[in-house]
């Protein structure tokens, strides 16, 4: 990999909600840069970073694929991602280990729902953004329009850089602010001429304008174009680009550019933006760990020299070179041959080779140097989020928080002869995507697949069926609920078991209650030194966690409860292991009982976008649903409802939705949180999917 100076390297994602035009925008990027030498079209199927045969069929992109390119000597790390909720974790994934973002909005539609969701995704990893609104050449854009809901939905000074030369179909190029030249497009096709222009006219006069009151928003943040400005002298150039920079990387505000990536207009001015405003790895803050033995706080900086750490952050099966890793070096130089540590799993590993990726092309190298994104293959038992390290200096990177799976179907293959390679499949899968669960009912002994939504399931079933030529049977999605407990309760369960020889014994005192905390168990010890050694601590922990995971009301996973160890007793002779597993686990079963349980549903966060003369219908039936309406709007001549409903009413709306407007209405659903279902709705389902009739 050609070695490229730290401040010239962009690391950077693409993100957006579906159909605003990430890929193609990545497309034309590649073009601009010299990777490709032919645009890709999504709509054609060959756009290269949508490689899977499900995302050409589909027409989005599926996968989080990266690319590397260069522009004005610079190398920018590109990731694709997808804009459908359903893969919302290829988005997590990539923030993780990205530097900045460029978030992409229609023209037409703005801000939406999933722009929304990646937006505050990427606010959690802190991570400067430029805004590009694509479309502009579509009837009803509105660049201004978009600009102020980018400031009302997202709460951030906008800083709009550009104005659109001409409107609607008629749009041919943009004004720039910061140098006040104007680039006009004289075709649509791949590589026509861009004149540059002095503004003219009235055209000017509007530009003079936006270009003051840009200098005004940024003179509230930098001391020299407040300088400049106060004395009435013009800002340069150069000073308003540093300044829109500092912004920039500082999080108060974002750059807002324009373009239509579809007719090739503005992209070009997109990638000096790129390379202007968003921060290279040596601008982001020395990355933080622990130490995996002690827990110590370490820290690492973004130099060659420094011990290497590097953050696993996706794994894909290729069926020519096996399982792929990809990784973000955070310090120090990996090279092939090289030694390495897996620190959460205290392993060592063999560097075998490295490549640098293209989509779903590699070209191999020798060396990865720090602030640079690449992939391996070979290493065993790697899974997303873990940390390769020098292993003479330990270190354990935070690793990548994912949503929990909120919709679950049985899968069985066609032929029965195929349930072990099934099995083997699935635990494959699961290790790639952590969105995705696999495990088998205890009640009925099907293989239950879980996930993000029915388009996941309906992805992985597909990919299961190309990749590994297997045929199954998905059936009907449903809801994944959980149990938990309202109120604190104890359980007492003593384990004896005599047979002649040595016997059995463990005897455990268990309090469960509520945990409000992050993650979905806390388990912690009250007991009085010397009752129960502490070496039996880690059985009666598993036993708690193999009853959470088959449930108790319903055979529903169980989250947000904390268990606490406050007595039990100790036979010298006779105490095992597996007797206080056995005796925690029914402990906490009867804890948990008496704790007054509820499920928990998952409630999904809704836009619906109608015309006027559908809106009664429209709202009727998302009352009879459930639904609750939080916002309502009008944008572009539509009804904009945005809310939240149960999920389990959800299933089959689409077609209701079409059925009802004439196919002229759309919607957007993605996951807003858990919450506690009524007695009556509980009891329902349990009556309904389980047949149990009571919650006692």
């Amino acid at each position: 990999m050609t070695t490229v100076p730290v401040d010239r390297i962009r690391n950077i994602g693409l993100m957006a909600h579906i159909d605003a035009g990430k890929t193609t925008t990545t497309e034309r990027i590649l073009y601009y840069t010299g990777v490709t030498y032919k645009m890709g079209e999504v709509d054609d199927g060959t756009a290269v970073m949508d490689w899977m045969e499900q995302e050409q069929e589909r027409g989005i992109t599926i996968s989080s694929a990266a690319t590397t390119c260069f522009w004005n000597d610079y190398r920018i790390n590109i990731i694709d991602t997808p804009g459908h909720v359903d893969f919302t974790a290829e988005v997590e994934r990539s923030l993780r280990v990205l530097d900045g973002a460029v978030i992409v909005l229609c023209g037409v539609g703005g801000v939406e729902p999933q722009t929304e969701k990646v937006w505050y995704q990427s606010t959690k990893y802190h991570i400067p953004k430029v805004a590009y609104v694509n479309k502009m050449d579509r009837v009803g854009s509105d660049f201004h329009d978009v600009v102020a809901q980018i400031e009302e939905k997202f709460k951030v000074m906008a800083l709009p850089l550009q104005l659109p030369l001409g409107s609607e179909e008629c749009f041919c190029g943009v004004v720039d602010l910061v140098a006040m030249k104007a680039y006009r497009y004289s075709g649509e096709l791949p590589g026509a001429p861009v004149e540059t222009e002095e503004i003219s006219g009235e055209l000017r006069d509007e530009a003079l304008l936006h270009r003051e009151h840009l200098v005004e928003r940024l003179a509230e943040m930098d001391n020299e174009v407040m300088e400049l400005f106060l004395e009435k002298k013009e800002v340069p150039g150069a000073i308003l680009k540093r300044a829109v920079r500092t912004a920039t990387l500082s999080l108060k505000a974002v750059p807002v550019l324009l373009g239509s990536s579809f007719k090739n207009k503005a992209v070009q001015n997109l990638l000096d933006a790129v390379v202007d405003y968003l921060p290279s790895p040596a601008d982001k803050p020395d990355v933080t760990g622990c130490d995996p033995k002690s827990g110590r706080m370490l820290s690492r900086k973004l130099s060659d020299s420094e011990p290497m750490s590097a953050l696993v952050f996706k794994i894909m099966s290729d069926p020519y070179v096996g399982q792929l890793v990809y990784f973000r070096v955070y310090s120090g130089v990996i090279k092939v041959g090289a030694s390495v540590l897996n620190s959460r799993r205290g392993q060592k590993l063999r560097v075998a080779k490295l490549l640098k990726m293209h989509a779903n092309k590699r070209e191999e190298v020798e060396t990865v140097h720090s602030g640079d994104i690449a992939a391996t293959v070979g290493l065993k038992d790697v899974g997303t989020g873990d940390t390769l390290c020098d292993e003479r200096h330990p270190i354990q990177l935070d690793t990548i928080q994912f949503p929990e799976p909120v919709v679950q179907a049985t899968i069985e293959p066609r032929l029965t002869a195929e349930h072990q390679k099934l099995d083997e499949v699935l635990a494959k899968l699961v290790s790639e995507d952590p969105t995705l669960k696999s495990y088998v009912d205890s009640h009925t002994g099907q293989a239950i697949l879980s996930g993000m939504g029915e388009l996941h399931l309906e992805i992985i079933q597909e990919r299961i069926k190309r990749e590994f030529k297997i045929q199954t049977k998905l059936g009907k999605p449903r809801v994944a609920y959980y149990e938990t407990v309202r109120q604190e309760a104890r359980g007492e369960e003593k384990y004896v078991k005599q047979s002649g020889g040595k016997g059995q014994y463990g005897h455990v005192v268990l309090d469960v209650k509520p945990f409000a905390g992050d993650g979905k168990f806390k388990f912690a010890s009250k007991i009085k030194p010397g009752i129960i050694p502490k070496e039996f601590y880690p059985a009666i922990e598993q036993g708690v966690l193999e009853a959470m995971d088959i449930g108790v009301i319903a055979g529903f996973p169980i989250t947000h409860v904390e268990v606490d160890l406050v007595d039990g007793s100790f036979h010298e002779e006779d105490a095992t292991e597996l007797a206080y597993k056995i005796a925690a686990s029914m402990a906490f079963k009867a804890a948990f009982r008496k704790g007054s349980p509820i499920m928990l549903e998952p409630v999904m966060k809704i836009e619906i976008a109608v015309q006027d003369e559908y809106l009664g219908e429209v709202m009727a039936d998302f009352n009879s649903r459930q639904g609750k309406v939080t916002h309502m709007d009008l944008k572009n001549g539509l009804h904009v409802i945005d809310g939240q409903v149960p999920l389990a009413l959800m299933f089959g709306y689409a077609k209701a939705l079409r059925t009802l407007t004439q196919g002229r209405g759309n919607y957007s659903l993605e996951f807003l949180k858990y919450s506690e279902m009524t007695e009556e709705m509980m009891n329902e389902v349990l009556k309904t999917q389980l047949g149990i009739y009571t919650t006692n």
